[in-house]
Formats: C-alpha cells, structure tokens, sequence
C-alpha cells in the first residue's frame, strides 16, 4: 500500500507514541479504577498473517463491556478483528479475554450483542457514517453468543 509522505510521517509518530505509552496502557493506571475511561491494549491476530498486534486503544467502560476506539481511519485493527472475534486485553494491568462487536463504515450491523448494547450499537453506526470512526464492543466470552 502506497502512504503519502503525511500518512508515513503519522504512522511513524504513532509508533513512536504507542512504543512509550504502551507498558502504561497496559499496568493498572493505564485505566484509573473510578473513571469510565482510559486507555487499553487489545490483541488481535493479523488476518492475512496469522500473528499477534497489540493495539491500544482508547476505552469506555460500560458494565461488563467495553467499547474501543480509533481515530485513525486507515487502522486494520477492526478487520482483524471481523475476521477473528475472539481477543484479548489488558485492563488495570489484568489480561481479559472477549468477543469482539465491530461497528463502522463498510462494516456488517453486528449480531448477537446482548439487548442492553444494542441501541449503543446503533448510535456508534451512525457516527461512523458520518466521520469514519470504527468501534469495538467487546463482551466477555461468557456473556457473548
């Protein structure tokens, strides 16, 4: 895939952020325990690859579930994810491991959320439509279908 000296210039500067930020995304203050976000890291397995990326992600928490986000239009985080739902990650330095709900432009409406994320669901859609944001709900394994 061809980048624009811009595009390069951003995922370079992303590297460098993520290669400091990441042991503080993934300790216990990388969340604080009382606020409803923070910053996680997910594992996902490269789709055409077959190996692991660890993304950090910004995070909302919500019960049992959390939903991730980007920014960054061109991150194959969400593909990867598609195409392997189970997952992954690191909350206030403990591993977790999920199901994972992508919502986003050019991406199916998911199925088999539970009743409560639904209408979240629907309004992250929107907003993806509308600026090109992707989402991810993730569920605990033994909550999702």
């Amino acid at each position: 895939m061809f980048l624009t000296p811009f595009q390069r210039f951003e995922s370079d500067a992303l590297r460098l952020l993520n290669a400091f930020t990441e042991p503080i995304a993934r300790s216990p203050f990388g969340a604080p325990p009382f606020s409803p976000v923070g910053l996680i890291v997910v594992e996902t397995v490269g789709r055409t690859t077959g190996k692991r990326i660890d993304v950090q992600l910004a995070a909302m928490f919500i019960d049992d579930f959390v939903v991730v986000s980007t920014i960054r239009a061109r991150s194959g985080w969400m593909k990867n994810l598609t195409a392997n739902r189970q997952v992954r990650y690191w909350l206030r330095g403990k591993e977790h491991h999920a199901q994972a709900f992508t919502i986003g432009r050019g991406f199916e409406t998911p199925e088999g959320l539970p009743q409560k994320m639904t209408c979240l669901a629907a309004a992250l859609r929107q907003h993806s439509e509308l600026f090109g944001t992707g989402f991810a709900i993730l569920t605990p394994r033994e909550i999702a279908s």
